[in-house]
């Protein structure tokens, strides 16, 4: 053999054995932590954000939002609006696919909303569609699924109709409520068309595996109509909602993102994770509410008694470190077709002015100091911040007002689902992100026909009527002003006791690019990469 070919085959030999020693084409692979395991993962089910945020990456509803926060187009390429202002249009992307192969439809979406509607599936989310025509009446079991106002014109056209114009509308699409299911899927396997294996989806990922309280894996999804553009691999969701293990497991560079880490960490994490650190003012309100529904909490007096006794600025300042702001509205500020929001009366009020008021109020109730005792258990869910601020008003209601008080505290998904199915209790920790940009979202979860949100039993037929008016309203000014009023009230009977304004807490490695905060606190995967 020449030395000519020698030297050409010493070199192919090397070549060949170079490339059989290098590593296979690593995955990219993003590992998120979420604040929880969640509940569910079927749309007609969900109710927290934990579940949203999964949810998300693996449907896609008619809107999205993209990465800043804005609604665009999803599984719609397009839609028009009747001069009226009632009637949508969508136009189905040609190329929106299941993972499964098969085309989304717009049967695929008239089944879907009916099925939040229909009363059989028991949707805890059914009223986020009620603007749809007969929606409501149709899940307070008043008219037929068929009257439902959503149509498929033909495969790729989806219309709906809305009992009045709804400006909102279109955020509302975006919920996961609204996120579609495969009528094939769900007809075939029933409540098992959620489970790894059997789960098809049309987001831009596809469900591969789940192990309770451990990870949920999500994979690209070859079918998606833009999978060109998802640079991930894989998603990797872990549910933890101990938050110190979720900063040591970030730290440990064992996951990319954090959700909700300990407030009293911020100034730690600050100095030495600097920008990773993220703090981004939402539309969410922190909140106490009350047990209506016995004593002594029915009494308008104690409500307005116990919440006066909250010290805010304590609450914002000494254990969120500034990272919240104090409430007195249920409304968070921010929302630009509300204004300002209606605060309760003693909002200008000095703490010590507040709190000998309180005392007034609380002894002509008949507790306290000289009538009867006053005993309370607080619950909240399990988080080191829930915690703190539970331990704070607990002491606050014990000096004020000489009250014996416990607290009790289940994981997320328990606690919500103890509160939405109707359980007893004094006093409960909740807190709501807004689902749209719009006061009526709040307002809304104390109506005396939401059962799944009005947790503590509150019930004014002035407040029902108001909002109720404001629903027919279609002038903004006088729609806002009816709000307005519908707040006061609430402002007044204190059903809940507004706490503090959130702001969402992240920790983002400088490996993920194409991060934004914004106030939806929406963060879809598909919209992230990896860089090394």
């Amino acid at each position: 053999m020449s030395s000519r070919l020698l030297k050409l085959s010493a070199a192919a030999l090397l070549g060949s054995v170079l490339f059989a020693g290098a590593p296979a084409f690593a995955e990219t692979v993003l590992h998120r932590g979420n604040s929880g395991e969640p509940q569910t993962l079927d749309q007609a089910q969900t109710s927290i954000n934990i579940e949203a945020f999964i949810l998300k990456d693996l449907y896609e509803g008619l809107t999205i939002y993209d990465a800043a926060g804005k609604i665009i187009p999803g599984a719609a390429e397009s839609w028009t609006l009747s001069d009226d202002g009632v009637t949508y249009t969508f136009k189905l992307r040609e190329n929106a696919k299941w993972s499964d192969g098969s085309p989304v439809t717009a049967q695929d979406f008239e089944f879907s909303f009916k099925r939040v509607e229909d009363p059989k599936t028991a949707a805890k989310y059914a009223n986020i569609l009620y603007p749809i025509k007969n929606a409501e009446a149709i899940n307070n079991g008043k008219a037929e699924i068929a009257t439902l106002g959503v149509k498929a014109v033909d495969a790729k056209t989806f219309q709906i109709t809305l009992e009045r114009p709804t400006p909102f509308f279109l955020e509302l699409l975006a919920h996961q409520t609204a996120l579609p299911v495969s009528k094939a899927s769900v007809e075939k396997n029933g409540a098992d068309f959620v489970k790894p294996g059997v789960m098809v989806s049309n987001g831009a990922f596809k469900l591969i595996s789940h192990v309770p309280n451990d990870s949920l894996v999500v994979e690209k999804n070859e079918n998606h109509w833009d999978a060109a553009n998802t640079k991930l691999d894989k998603v990797i969701f872990y549910p933890i909602d101990d938050q110190a293990a979720s900063v040591r497991r970030f730290e440990a560079k064992e996951m990319d993102l954090a959700y909700n880490f300990s407030a009293d960490q911020l100034e730690r994490l600050r100095t030495s994770y600097k920008d990773q650190v993220h703090v981004s003012p939402t539309l969410a309100t922190y909140y106490y509410v009350f047990d209506g529904s016995q004593a002594p909490y029915n009494d308008v007096r104690v409500r307005q008694a116990l919440s006066m006794a909250v010290d805010r600025d304590f609450l914002a300042k000494e254990i969120y470190r500034g990272s919240q702001i104090p409430a007195y509205s249920l409304v968070p500020p921010g929302i630009a077709t509300y204004g300002e929001p209606s605060k309760a009366d003693f909002a200008t009020l000095s703490q010590l002015d507040r709190e000998d008021k309180a005392l007034a109020l609380m002894k002509d109730a008949g507790y306290g100091e000289g009538g009867k005792p006053l005993e309370i258990e607080i619950r909240y869910n399990t988080n080191p911040n829930h915690e703190r601020v539970a331990t704070a008003v607990a002491d606050m209601w014990k000096n004020t007002f000489n009250a014996k008080v416990t607290m009790t505290n289940l994981d997320v998904s328990s606690h919500y689902a103890y509160l939405q199915e109707g359980g007893k209790f004094n006093v409960a920790r909740a807190g709501w992100v807004a689902d749209y940009a719009d006061a009526e979202n709040f307002l809304a979860l104390n109506l005396s026909t939401n059962k799944t949100f009005n947790y503590g039993k509150y019930s004014n037929p002035e407040f029902d009527a108001l909002m109720q008016k404001s629903y027919a309203e279609e002038k903004p000014e006088a729609r806002s002003k009816l709000l307005h009023e519908a707040e006061a009230l609430l402002s007044r009977d204190q059903p809940v006791a507004p706490l503090l304004t959130q702001a969402d807490l992240w920790l983002v490695s400088n490996r993920v690019k194409g991060w934004e905060d914004n106030a939806a606190n929406e963060h879809l995967s598909r919209f992230l990469s990896i860089s090394e």
